[in-house]
């Protein structure tokens, strides 16, 4: 928002911030546990941030929503109405990601154990945080609006007879707006009236809503058509860089020699006097045996 007073600078920053405490903590508490630490848990920082700043636009999509109702106009009632609207989703939302990273726990990849328990843990973590840390936060930042603070140096703005006098400029950052009023609870988002009066109406036409099974349907069966189609295994050209010297090679060995089979290999584990005519012949009896 361009008003200086409900631009909610801070309060993204504070959900920025819940998501960092998120992963702190459970990175503490996993390395406290000795849980090893992989190059892939370096990764996942990067989801719980990005849980978190989504659950974070849940609850304050619902607080601008419960301050749309009369008769939750208090502190209390509008906090209440925020999480009984927005916890159920975040707490579903935590719940499957939680146990999708857990059941990865089962692989048998050290590494990818070390990371699901990291990225899981830190869900866990983040859902914690939301629900408690920046609830708190919302409060605090409405009671700055209420009190028409500006969002930087937290001071009371107001409109008196000095400041009527004064540049369009400064009374947009000093108030809020350049008519010289102070800024007023605004209207309903335009993506929520979108959504509302042209997007959900346009999906629930019987027509669009075949539409939609029939592309689901075509979607399904592309899938399905995928997984059988799908090929155990790591192709090793794929591990490396597009510019890196191994590539000729593994397409060369593809197209060349990938008709003969594996390789095998035979290693001497022990001691022998090469230079010895009698190990020589049986080194070559060895191989000629294997061929």
């Amino acid at each position: 928002r361009l008003s200086c007073i409900r631009n909610n600078v801070w309060l993204a920053c504070c959900g920025v911030i819940s998501a960092g405490l998120a992963v702190l903590s459970s990175f503490g508490l996993m390395l406290f546990c000795g849980v090893p630490f992989v190059v892939t848990v370096a990764n996942a920082p990067f989801l719980i941030l990005g849980v978190g700043v989504d659950d974070m636009f849940i609850m304050i999509a619902s607080w601008e929503q419960s301050s749309r109702k009369k008769e939750k106009s208090d502190v209390k009632s509008r906090l209440a109405e925020t999480y009984a609207e927005a916890a159920l989703s975040v707490t579903i939302t935590t719940l499957t990601d939680v146990l999708a990273f857990f059941i990865g726990t089962w692989t048998a990849f050290p590494s990818v154990r070390s990371f699901c328990l990291y990225t899981g843990t830190a869900f866990v973590f983040c859902y914690l945080y939301t629900i408690t840390f920046f609830g708190a936060i919302i409060v605090l930042n409405h009671k700055n609006e209420q009190e028409n603070r500006h969002w930087l140096t937290c001071m009371p703005v107001g409109v008196d007879e000095d400041q009527a006098e004064k540049s369009c400029l400064y009374n947009a950052c000093c108030i809020g707006s350049c008519s010289r009023q102070s800024s007023q609870p605004e209207s309903e988002h335009p993506l929520s009236i979108f959504f509302k009066k042209y997007y959900g109406p346009f999906f629930t036409n019987k027509w669009i809503k075949l539409l939609v099974v029939l592309l689901y349907g075509a979607y399904l069966g592309g899938s399905i058509y995928g997984c059988t189609q799908m090929k155990e295994g790591i192709n090793l050209r794929n591990l490396a860089s597009d510019d890196s010297y191994v590539i000729p090679y593994y397409d060369d060995n593809d197209k060349y020699f990938s008709a003969y089979g594996p390789r095998v290999m035979v290693v001497i584990t022990e001691s022998v006097d090469y230079w010895n005519e009698t190990v020589h012949l049986g080194i070559e009896n060895c191989t000629q045996n294997l061929e």
